[in-house]
């Protein structure tokens, strides 16, 4: 097995690289291990994703777009998720709250695409640091 030292520190855990679409359409390649959310890894990578709530599922600035093969791999939204995106800016067909999706191996070499803005109901324009 192959161990990797990287910021997520010395690791035997299988990995996963993929792009984020950022809001400006450049990406991003991380490579990160499996099991962690969206929104964690964006965090960590310095990706311009909210959250907000800080992952409490109160609110939609996490927003993402899956792309649609992987949309229909991954499990599908709680109710309490599909309400949140009812207020996400931009919402599509794929939308996701990146705070409630998991990395697994299906992840490999796919794009994440950042809607352009977010909706913070909260304090306008607030981005909370992760801690």
């Amino acid at each position: 097995m192959i161990r990797f030292l990287s910021k997520y520190g010395a690791s035997q855990q299988k990995m996963v690289t993929f792009f984020f679409k950022n809001k400006d359409n450049s990406l991003t390649k991380v490579t990160t291990p499996i099991g962690q959310n969206l929104l964690q890894i964006a965090h960590k990578n310095e990706i311009d994703l909210e959250g907000a709530c800080e992952q409490s599922l109160a609110c939609s600035t996490c927003h993402v777009i899956l792309p649609k093969q992987l949309y229909d791999k991954v499990p599908q939204p709680v109710p309490e998720e599909e309400d949140l995106l009812d207020l996400a800016y931009g919402l599509t067909e794929t939308s996701r709250l990146g705070c409630q999706v998991k990395v697994d191996e299906k992840f490999e070499n796919v794009v994440i695409s950042l809607p352009k803005a977010t909706r913070n109901f909260y304090v306008d324009g607030h981005k909370p640091k992760p801690h």
